[in-house]
């Protein structure tokens, strides 16, 4: 290999790689100079579990940590909260005295979601033990200063935000189970309503008063029994009284009256019943009752007898003891048909609320189950009512899970990036390599006879000498005037546009960032970013 040829070539194409050189290297310094500092501040939160035992007292809010500090992220990167702490702290203000170039909304919610990092880590491991969930919170800031002032207002935001919304699903829990008694105690009181009303509308057709009817009913069957012996053997002895005065119609008997008639006696026997039921039954028994409507009815049947005693017949003449018995007869027997009526309407009225009350009992029966099932429901959403009562005070003591901090974000003594020694070298180092490649794909790309070995190797022809080509004087003045003009041009011009675009049209990393956006190659713009600092 002829080193000395190549050198010759290199030197030969030094002004490109010089040209290249100085862009690369006049790029990297103006760069390292004119980016700006950032300085990143940060604080550090603390996810504590819930103050007081589950076992105890349990809170009403389940939402997981991590899927609590995302929904926080969410509302805290808001274009609405964004662009409102942009202009409360006034974080693309002026800087250094001059007047920051205006964004867009659309930018500024950009950079500053850019500029803004929550970071959780720890939590519910797939293995091993769960770990405590911490969240580290920092803000890229020109300024110190800006940097801890607005990571201290984005971990005030964090906190009220956690405060706000564990607040509000507590108070929704309590409302809804609130809300849900309420309907449900007025679902209790209109069902208590039918059954109620259903009760009073069908009292006599109850089933639980069944039995009693039934026992009514065999009674007044019974006494019905006992009324028609009883007017069977007055009819039968009217009968024979009939018989007796067909056969001694000629006699007459001026006899004494009896001292007492059979209605009065029965009247005094069933007074003396009447005051033995009373003894041992309440007076609105119906037993009581029935005894009471029969003793008032044989009541007006013997004074009505009183008074027509020592009266005459319907044709006028004297009554006879004979015709008083008759008339005794007569009454006792119409007596015993008017209780055989009543038998017979209290029977039918037994009968008719008998038939009815299986009827009323399946009816009952839903009515009182479905205000079972309704007061199941009503005592369950009471008790959640209280848990939810619990779990409001909880949350609103701020002794359920909460973020607390564990240290505030403080105002960093030295930026974070950029590393501008680093961008330095780089843009030196990439000027190098540039300009390293540029003459070597000049001397690729150009094709012809350089060397007398390049003749016997293409030609078969074996040079005397070689004479070099000698520029004159004045052409080696103007192309060196020319290459120094080129390369002063781009050694000042480079610095001092850029300068002039970040102070007054954009923000150099805000260009940068744009460009790569325009061109699709955002990605591999931050990765070297990340590698440069």
């Amino acid at each position: 290999m002829d080193l000395k040829f190549y050198f010759s070539l290199f030197m030969r194409r030094l002004h490109w790689f010089m040209l290249f050189l100085v862009i690369g290297s006049a790029l990297g310094l103006t760069l390292a100079t004119v980016l700006p500092p950032v300085y990143v501040a940060q604080a550090r939160l603390l996810v504590e579990s819930e103050q007081i035992p589950g076992d105890l007292a349990e809170s009403t809010v389940r939402i997981q940590a991590a899927e609590q500090l995302q929904i926080i992220q969410q509302r805290i990167l808001t274009r609405e909260t964004l662009v409102d702490m942009a202009n409360r702290l006034n974080i693309y203000g002026t800087r250094g005295g001059a007047q920051r170039p205006r964004l867009t909304t659309d930018e500024l919610v950009a950079d500053m979601r850019k500029r803004i990092s929550i970071i959780m880590s720890g939590g519910q491991q797939r293995r091993g033990p769960r770990l405590a969930t911490l969240v580290s919170v920092s803000f890229e800031a020109p300024t110190a200063r800006m940097s801890a002032s607005v990571t201290n207002e984005l971990v005030t935001l964090i906190q009220r935000e956690d405060v706000e919304m564990r607040t509000r699903v507590a108070r929704q829990t309590l409302s809804f189970f609130q809300q849900e008694v309420d309907r449900l105690d007025t679902v209790l009181a209109g069902q208590g309503a039918d059954i109620l009303a259903f009760k009073e509308e069908n009292q006599e057709a109850l089933p639980d008063s069944l039995q009693f009817r039934r026992n009514q009913q065999a009674a007044a069957q019974e006494r019905l029994l006992q009324l028609e012996r009883q007017e069977a053997g007055l009819k039968d002895r009217r009968s024979r009284m009939e018989s007796l005065r067909e056969q001694f119609e000629s006699q007459s008997s001026a006899g004494d009256l009896p001292a007492q008639t059979p209605e009065e006696a029965q009247l005094q026997e069933l007074e003396d019943q009447l005051a033995a039921q009373l003894s041992i039954l309440a007076p609105s028994n119906p037993k009581v009752k029935l005894l009471e409507a029969r003793i008032e009815g044989l009541r007006k049947r013997v004074e009505a007898q009183r008074a027509r005693r020592g009266g005459v017949t319907e044709e006028g003449t004297p009554m006879t003891n004979f015709d008083l018995q008759m008339e005794q007869l007569d009454g006792q027997i119409e007596f015993i048909e008017d209780q055989k009526n009543q038998l017979n309407d209290t029977l039918a009225t037994l009968a008719a609320s008998i038939e009815a009350t299986p009827g009323n009992a399946i009816t009952l029966e839903t009515l009182e189950r479905d205000y079972a099932n309704t007061r199941v429901q009503y005592d369950l959403a009471v008790s959640k009512r209280a848990q939810a009562q619990t779990g409001d005070i909880i949350e609103a003591l701020r002794q359920g899970q909460r973020i607390s901090v564990v240290e505030q974000a403080v105002v960093p003594s030295e930026p974070e990036k950029p590393d501008r020694k680093v961008i330095a070298a780089a843009g030196v180092g990439g000027g190098m390599v540039l300009g390293l490649a540029v003459v070597a794909l000049l001397e690729l790309l150009k094709k012809g006879i350089r060397r007398p070995v390049d003749l016997t190797n293409r030609l078969g022809i074996t040079p005397f000498a070689t004479l070099p080509y000698y520029r004159t004087r004045a052409e080696l003045i103007r192309r060196r005037l020319i290459i120094t003009g080129v390369l002063g041009f781009f050694l000042i011009g480079i610095p001092l546009g850029l300068w002039a675009v970040d102070t007054y049209v954009m923000p150099l990393e805000q260009l940068l960032d744009a460009i790569m956006q325009r061109v699709g190659l955002a990605g591999l713009l931050s990765d070297a970013a990340s590698a440069l600092v």
